[in-house]
């Protein structure tokens, strides 16, 4: 039984609380979708992967916990879009786009970009205008650099779509796109798991270019109750860093 005189206390701190406009912090349990993304997400990973860990950590840091859902990609970004009941989706590249539709989070880790190519056929540019009448293998849904993805837009460069990764490297083994955009540690991850990426990986290597390196952010809805869980999972990974990928 509480003791009268704690309970009294606690009921003194809430309404000080609420009367200078401060909430009292609830534990929730905030609903999430993401993809099969080894190393980074992924429902038969430990901890589901790193970046899930190192969300449910942060949340964990103040109380709440995470339900991940995962689903293709682009049914995880439709479900924030059409259910209140996903309150976001990851990991996420930056873009302009994104940033007016939801609201992000601080980063949750960090991805290097990078063009697999043919080992017998590798690719030397210094600018995207080097990379015209080449095939891009790009994967659907998946946001890629800035400026990549305007010249894809504009019809400037090529690009084959593809399901997953795993396709779009198969694809540049069998010689149907000249390039492959993947992220480093997800190759790798593919490498070790996959037996027919593994085939075929001794003739792929990454372009001597990096495309870029980007943080991996948490994509909330544009609500009050997402404005409150973006705040939850931000106080808590300011308190502790990003987990680092286990490649």
């Amino acid at each position: 039984m509480v003791p009268v005189r704690r309970m009294v206390a606690w009921l003194g701190l809430a309404c000080c609380l609420a009367g200078a406009g401060l909430p009292v912090a609830q534990a929730a349990t905030y609903r999430m979708s993401t993809l099969e993304w080894a190393p980074y997400t992924g429902a038969d990973l430990p901890g589901q992967g790193f970046v899930s860990a190192t969300i449910r950590d942060a949340l964990a840091s103040g109380g709440h916990s995470v339900d991940i859902r995962f689903f293709p990609w682009s049914r995880a970004v439709y479900l924030v879009d059409s259910d209140p009941a996903y309150m976001a989706f990851y990991p996420a590249y930056y873009s302009r786009e994104r940033a007016a539709r939801y609201l992000f989070s601080e980063p949750v880790g960090r991805s290097t970009m990078v063009f697999l190519e043919r080992v017998e056929q590798p690719v030397r540019w210094s600018g995207y205008d080097d990379l015209q009448g080449l095939r891009i293998g790009v994967v659907r849904g998946f946001v890629n650099t800035e400026e990549l993805d305007s010249r894809i837009a504009n019809k400037t460069l090529n690009a084959e779509e593809a399901p997953d990764d795993r396709s779009n490297v198969l694809k540049l083994a069998a010689g149907r796109v000249d390039l492959a955009v993947i992220d480093g540690y997800v190759f790798q991850h593919l490498v070790r798991t996959d037996a027919v990426v593994a085939q075929v990986a001794r003739r792929l290597q990454a372009n001597s270019k990096v495309l870029e390196v980007k943080n991996l952010y948490v994509c909330f809805q544009r609500s009050p109750a997402g404005e409150a869980a973006l705040r939850a999972l931000n106080t808590g990974l300011r308190k502790q860093p990003p987990r680092a990928p286990t490649p």
